[in-house]
């Protein structure tokens, strides 16, 4: 399966929702799901904020993936990372049964547990920030 994981920024805040996990300890999570049949990574993105969030974004750019799969359930995942800058909305927790709260939270002092996904692809880099801002904007 393929996963997609958005990266929301807010000056220099990422987004995260403390996710609702019933096979490990409750984690913090950015913005995500399922890439759908027939849709980009960036339309994936920018509707999965939206959906969980009612948040909208803008300059959405791909980041990375994760070089190592992670099992949830039954499930072997990749994820793709995209990043993004939020642009309007008022921030929600849409999915209840999902997703306990949405926080921001500065790059650098990331709450734990993270979600294993989030864990794998920052084992890979060394500054968020720089990153984001070094990727060339798509959307």
């Amino acid at each position: 399966m393929i996963g997609v994981g958005v990266l929301v920024w807010r000056d220099r805040q990422l987004l995260l929702g403390k996710r609702i996990m019933q096979q490990q300890n409750n984690c913090w999570q950015f913005p995500g799901g399922h890439l759908e049949h027939g849709e980009s990574v960036i339309e994936c993105a920018a509707r999965e904020v939206l959906q969980e969030t009612g948040l909208r974004v803008k300059a959405l750019r791909h980041l990375g993936f994760t070089d190592k799969t992670f099992a949830m359930g039954r499930q072997s995942y990749i994820s793709l990372l995209v990043s993004c800058v939020h642009d309007s909305g008022e921030l929600k927790t849409l999915e209840p049964d999902k997703c306990e709260c949405w926080q921001w939270f500065d790059y650098q002092q990331l709450p734990s547990p993270l979600f294993k996904p989030i864990e794998i692809f920052l084992s890979q880099q060394s500054d968020l920030y720089q990153l984001h801002q070094a990727s060339v904007c798509l959307a």
